[in-house]
């Protein structure tokens, strides 16, 4: 009966279960990342204020807080040289 793979495959499409993407900053080890507190200064020198940061599942450097305009921002940074990979401004 096909009913039920079709079912099982419909419920996982629906649910994202291991299906969602998320944002991918690099793959470089660690080692080669940037000082995270070095990193969070750096960002406050150039106007960010920082309520969040985050180390996230997709080796990025994510945080949540206000640009130098003052609109609430969520950037994702390489970790590697600091690059904007993605970012929403609110």
């Amino acid at each position: 009966m096909k009913i039920i793979p079709l079912l099982a495959l419909s419920t996982l499409i629906l649910s994202g279960c291991g299906m969602r993407a998320g944002t991918q900053c690099t793959d470089a080890p660690q080692s080669e990342w940037m000082d995270q507190d070095a990193f969070q200064q750096q960002l406050v020198q150039q106007g960010y204020q920082i309520n969040e940061f985050v180390v996230t599942d997709g080796s990025c450097y994510e945080i949540y807080g206000q640009n130098k305009e003052g609109q609430n921002v969520e950037i994702y940074f390489n970790p590697v040289d600091g690059e904007i990979v993605k970012q929403e401004i609110n």
